[in-house]
């Protein structure tokens, strides 16, 4: 039976939240005129606010999953094709499509993942599939997380905007005053329950540049002393929201949610693997819960020195607008690499959306839990 008018026109209610709502273009639009993917474009929300998120009840997708993956890597297709990029982090796939991917075979993804760090599809046709398509493959392995202060998809503020171009130097303008522009990090790690899984899809990318680059924490940690492990594994560290959102509040941007502060174990475990991981990165952790500043501040040092240096346990990724990248933020730290010139219109412009799904309150060596 054909939908009541009633079903298909909006609400009173519905309608006067939407003209209430104040949405501001984070782009000039002369300069977009003819891009494909306008509505993709970076916009601040300025009206919808979110409470602090509740505790919640999450459930691993790869706890599902046949371990051996017969349904991902063993499909017997001369097209799909499946390499390790390092060997302790990043695998590659090609000749399958996420848009089609059954649950089983999600599931063994949502494993794959969590065993090598991050896996990346090339070939893909998930920029094209539409938004709610895209919103409900997110779905699929856990709540989506609404960034507290950044720019979002008109439509979608699941969809945290990735954007860099000479109309909008935001990004770049954060970092101007450091030697670089890397800055290694696990997505929101403040949060109670911080994320797992991550999806990137590039919209838009320079002729050259703008790679992406992650390192295993699993790796990082193992390479540790044992008497470092040791100590390690009893502590936990405050990761802060709250510099995110006084910056963002400086520079005039609006905050939809509160800051929040949480104290993590600097060693979790995985879920579904079992694997130990560092948990501790240079964008939002801040300090080791019972040492003192100066303890503290050398150890947290050394960590982010390791993480950050460690080339032989990261791995470099290239994009093209076809490429769509997974990673899990529990057992890897990453960073963007803007070293291509946003002026230059040959080396072009880097845009895409990000959809991050939060997990479980982390858990580290003998049960101990994050605290807030």
């Amino acid at each position: 039976m054909a939908p009541s008018v009633a079903d298909v026109l909006p609400s009173a209610s519905e309608l006067k939240e939407k003209a209430e709502q104040k949405i501001n273009r984070a782009y000039d639009e002369s300069q977009h005129a003819s891009y494909k993917y306008t509505h993709y474009l970076p916009v601040y929300d300025e009206t919808t606010t979110f409470p602090p998120t509740e505790p919640f009840e999450f459930v691993d997708r790869g706890l599902l999953a046949d371990k051996a993956k017969p349904h991902l890597l063993e499909l017997n297709d001369p097209n799909v094709v499946v390499t390790k990029l390092t060997p302790r982090v990043g695998t590659e796939i090609t000749g399958l499509q996420l848009s089609e991917l059954t649950d089983e075979q999600k599931n063994e993804l949502a494993l794959l993942i969590a065993e090598r760090g991050v896996v990346v599809f090339r070939g893909q046709n998930f920029k094209d599939i539409g938004v709610e398509k895209q919103k409900e493959f997110g779905q699929y392995f856990g709540r989506l997380h609404v960034h507290p202060v950044g720019a979002h998809v008109d439509g979608a503020i699941e969809f945290h905007n990735i954007y860099l171009g000479p109309d909008n130097l935001y990004r770049a303008q954060r970092r101007s005053e450091k030697l670089t522009t890397t800055g290694y990090h696990s997505d929101v790690s403040y949060e109670h329950q911080p994320p797992a899984i991550t999806l990137l899809t590039l919209l838009a990318v320079p002729s050259t540049g703008g790679d992406t680059a992650w390192t295993s924490q699993v790796a990082a940690y193992e390479r540790l002393s044992d008497p470092i492990k040791t100590l390690l594994e009893g502590l936990r560290a405050e990761h802060s929201g709250y510099p995110q959102a006084e910056n963002a509040r400086r520079d005039g941007k609006f905050v939809r949610r509160e800051p929040v502060k949480s104290d993590h174990p600097i060693v979790r475990v995985h879920p579904v693997t079992g694997q130990k991981a560092l948990f501790v990165n240079p964008g939002f952790t801040k300090k080791i819960i019972g040492l003192k500043t100066e303890e503290s501040d050398a150890i947290l040092q050394l960590l982010f020195k390791h993480i950050s240096q460690s080339a032989d346990v990261q791995v470099r990724v290239k994009w093209d607008d076809q490429t769509v990248s997974l990673w899990d933020n529990r057992v890897t730290a990453h960073t963007a690499i803007s070293d291509y010139d946003v002026h230059n219109e040959e080396e072009g412009l880097r845009h895409g959306f990000r959809i991050t799904t939060l997990g479980e309150r982390p858990v580290g060596v003998n049960g101990l839990e994050t605290v807030w």
